[in-house]
């Protein structure tokens, strides 16, 4: 069904075609074709414009117009065929990126648990259990994020603190922004979709002692209000030379 909508427009005489647009859409509705930067479907499309701010020559913008409806499950399904579609190297699609395809990276176990995150930190070992990992990658409905405890992370932790994995990744999913360069609004917008869809069970939010990660728990906060839910949430603070400060 057609309704009037925000949506996204590109400028084909202003793009170069460099993809970037198809790299910032979590839902997969932005493909380059021929060239030049294309709007697959119109209900791939949120009208939310995380792909605008990565765009070099401005070429895309929202506009209010008659379009069909964002439709999430016709999404969900997209983003299955194209992880289904690419390589078992996990090589992108002629229309893709590899950091847009969502991938479980757990070991298979045995039963029911082989299909279930495990953390699998060792002394030299990676607790990462999904793919993406960025807040702007990630849609709402991605499968990992069901029922998760959740990790929101700074990005500059990961390079300050050395236990990241055994002391704050395992047994999490984790998703990872900067709040003083990323749009904030889209951050705010995406948490709250998470929070309604997924059924968080609790979040950990952690930053480092500078002043401009601080708005990242207030961003997760904000989510969580705009969602009208209520989940256990624990802030971490990180020093630069990689102490823990605060847990609160």
């Amino acid at each position: 069904m057609k309704v009037m909508r925000k949506i996204i427009e590109i400028d084909e005489e202003l793009c170069d075609g460099c993809g970037n647009c198809v790299t910032d859409c979590a839902e997969g509705a932005l493909a380059v074709i021929n060239g030049k930067a294309k709007v697959i479907a119109d209900k791939f499309c949120d009208g939310l414009g995380a792909c605008i701010g990565g765009c070099p020559q401005n070429a895309l913008k929202i506009i209010e117009r008659e379009a069909e409806d964002f439709d999430e499950a016709a999404v969900e399904t997209h983003l299955e065929k194209i992880a289904a579609q690419a390589t078992p190297q996990g090589d992108p699609l002629p229309c893709g990126c590899p950091s847009t395809q969502i991938r479980d990276l757990a070991p298979a176990g045995s039963c029911q648990g082989a299909n279930k995150p495990q953390p699998i930190a060792t002394a030299a070992g990676s607790a990462l259990t999904h793919w993406p990992v960025k807040i702007r990658l990630i849609p709402p409905y991605a499968p990992f994020l069901k029922g998760a405890d959740l990790l929101v992370m700074a990005d500059c932790v990961g390079a300050a603190f050395p236990n990241v994995h055994t002391d704050l990744l395992a047994g999490k999913v984790v998703m990872m922004g900067c709040p003083k360069f990323d749009e904030v609004q889209d951050y705010i917008e995406r948490f709250a979709r998470i929070f309604t869809e997924a059924d968080i069970k609790t979040v950990t939010s952690v930053v480092m002692e500078v002043p401009c990660c601080s708005g990242l728990p207030i961003i997760v906060k904000k989510g969580l209000e705009k969602a009208g839910k209520t989940v256990p949430m624990e802030e971490v603070v990180i020093s630069a030379r990689g102490k823990v400060l605060k847990r609160r």
